[in-house]
């Protein structure tokens, strides 16, 4: 005979647990779609050069300014350029990490958590 377990009441837990498990699921996928038509824009140059992406960081467009054009200038162009896709890559990181905190948090678990696990 079993003896110490003292009923059923850990079951109870562990199937809170399942569903908070299967909701962050649900809320990680729908995110993930979310996160592909979520845009930010990058700039550079004081807003010479303009790189759009998702805010799962995939470049969908890139604006430059007809001023900057100028053959001695091609390296600064480049640069610029550059600068305006690493921004936009920056706030996409961004923007997905705040998603991600509003999934946690709405999940009652700690904000800083780390995710997927």
């Amino acid at each position: 005979m079993l003896k110490g377990l003292g009923g059923l009441g850990g079951l109870g837990d562990m199937a809170g647990m399942m569903k908070k498990a299967q909701e962050m699921q649900t809320k990680m996928a729908q995110m993930q779609d979310d996160l592909h038509t979520i845009m930010v824009t990058g700039e550079s140059g004081a807003g010479l050069v303009k790189a759009t992406a998702t805010a799962k960081g995939d470049l969908t467009a890139l604006d430059i300014d007809p001023s900057i054009f100028n053959a001695d200038d091609k390296e600064v162009v480049e640069d610029l350029i550059l600068a305006a896709i690493k921004d936009a890559q920056a706030k996409a990181a961004e923007r997905a990490q705040e998603e991600m905190e509003k999934i946690t948090e709405g999940l009652g678990l700690p904000k800083d958590m780390k995710l997927p696990f």
